[in-house]
């Protein structure tokens, strides 16, 4: 006790420490900001990549072209851009957009596009022969894919998945151009007010590693319980 409180007194006469210290309060209100979007924005991502991947798929022209457009738009450019155009451009055009709405939709998009190939590669690495057995059983396509293949693909894309949760949570810094209040922002405010770019993004920096860290741990536990021979 006594090591340790002579350390933080010795840490407390370091200017740039105390600023990382008077400022973690703000500092963990931008990393939940963080992981509220990434979160929303991967809920939403899935349905759009379920809905995608399985477009990639169809046998309709119109359906897989639409899927294939969609998927190839936002994997093919960049987040930054997309997050001006839809924010400055399209969406005021919808709705009266704030940023925060904006953030989960824009991240939304680029999440189910992503996710949508990842769906498409994780129903083709299943064996077709589970298809074959379900429809001779007399299961309607619907009923095969919804009951017999997409359980088993989903536990073949959750390392994927996890990943893409990763790279977007990491992604969502490229929100402060908008003024979200998100991690990275927060960041850019402290700075603007502290000039200390060391202290205050080195913490920046730590605080997106220990959640990157987390999320990997996460997703190794639960792909070891779901995992089958």
């Amino acid at each position: 006790m006594v090591f340790a409180t002579s350390l933080m007194e010795s840490l407390m006469q370091i200017r740039g420490f105390r600023i990382v210290a008077q400022y973690m309060p703000s500092f963990l209100q931008g990393a939940v900001v963080t992981l509220e979007i990434t979160a929303l924005s991967v809920a939403l991502g899935m349905i759009l990549g379920l809905f995608a991947g399985l477009g990639k798929l169809s046998k309709s022209k119109f359906v897989y072209g639409l899927a294939t457009v969609y998927i190839d738009f936002f994997r093919g450019t960049p987040l930054f851009v997309q997050i001006l155009l839809f924010y400055f451009g399209i969406l005021p055009l919808i709705y009266n957009n704030d940023v925060f709405s904006s953030a989960i939709i824009i991240c939304a998009l680029n999440s189910g596009a992503y996710i949508g190939e990842i769906v498409r590669s994780g129903i083709q690495a299943v064996d077709k022969g589970q298809m074959e057995a379900a429809r001779s059983l007399g299961m309607t396509y619907s009923q095969a894919m919804r009951c017999v293949i997409l359980p088993q693909a989903f536990k073949i894309v959750i390392p994927p998945l996890i990943n893409e949760f990763i790279a977007l949570l990491k992604d969502t810094s490229l929100l402060s151009a908008i003024s979200v209040m998100e991690l990275t922002h927060r960041g850019d405010l402290v700075y603007a007010n502290t000039y200390e770019p060391a202290w205050v993004w080195g913490a920046v920096a730590l605080i997106y590693l220990v959640m990157t860290k987390a999320l990997s741990i996460l997703g190794d536990y639960a792909e070891r319980r779901l995992a089958t021979e």
